[in-house]
């Protein structure tokens, strides 16, 4: 945007390009919607759980088979809002987004294992490579639960495993859920940046590019080529040239150009 001191005259936007929003929108409502009914299925499990594993707080609540019962479906539940949330074209490519792993992934990680925090240091797109593992953990944790779950609700299911072992296993799992669970509500409210980005939609610009500049540099890309005057851009080049631009790697990102 372009104005010059004392002008009366609006400010304008030069043609080619694009004026930078101070906000940015990261999440559709579609996909806030899907992480807040997992969140509230989540926490119905983890809540009914507590109150059948834990003495105190049985003997507390009472109600035994009601509390079996909401853990039950709460518990088959729990895929509904990702499988519904399929529907949406923005959750299926942050889908895509999370479940690709680039160099630069590792780079963060090194970092993160050394606690450096600048932003040279951890480049990160839409999402990190910390938010890329916890999606896989959470997504491979959910399916196990459900599996042992079902294999001490229906104890008949698979007579080769015994209904021991699968509480062991059911178990084990929980306590390890409930603390990564925990370690991602500490992180989100230690974040004064994250909070808004999940209950809105939106973050700064600022913050964003201080926690994931690629996903900044794309964004700003994509409006230049979009904004009007923009010049066409370039044809791709077989993908098997190595210099050409938004060549692919073995990870599936865009590489930048030498």
């Amino acid at each position: 945007m372009t104005s010059t001191a004392g002008s009366t005259e609006p400010t304008r936007t030069p043609a080619g390009r694009a004026e930078v929003p101070d906000r940015i929108r990261r999440f559709s409502r579609a996909e806030r919607l899907v992480h807040r009914s997992t969140g509230l299925l989540m926490l119905l499990c983890v809540a009914s759980a507590a109150c059948l594993y834990l003495g105190p707080l049985a003997q507390l609540v009472g109600r035994r088979y009601l509390v079996v019962t909401v853990h039950e479906w709460s518990g088959i539940a729990l895929p509904l809002p990702f499988l519904l949330g399929l529907l949406s074209p923005d959750f299926r490519a942050d889908l895509r987004r999370l479940n690709r792993f680039a160099p630069y992934d590792r780079q963060w990680l090194r970092a993160a294992r050394r606690r450096l925090n600048s932003v040279r240091d951890r480049p990160a797109g839409k999402f990190n490579a910390g938010q890329k593992i916890y999606a896989g953990w959470i997504a491979g944790a959910v399916l196990v639960m459900m599996f042992t779950g079902l294999l001490m609700w229906f104890m008949g299911l698979l007579p080769s495993i015994s209904r021991t072992s699968a509480i062991f296993v059911h178990d084990f799992l929980a306590w390890a859920l409930v603390g990564v669970l925990a370690g991602h509500v500490r992180k989100a409210y230690q974040d004064p940046g994250t909070a808004p980005g999940m209950r809105t939609g939106f973050v700064s610009r600022g913050w964003a590019k201080r926690h994931h500049p690629r996903w900044v540099d794309e964004l700003d890309e994509l409006a230049r080529l979009d904004a009007p005057g923009a010049p066409a851009a370039p044809a791709p080049r077989p993908p098997s040239d190595p210099g050409a631009p938004g060549r692919r790697d073995t990870f599936g990102d865009a590489q930048p150009r030498a």
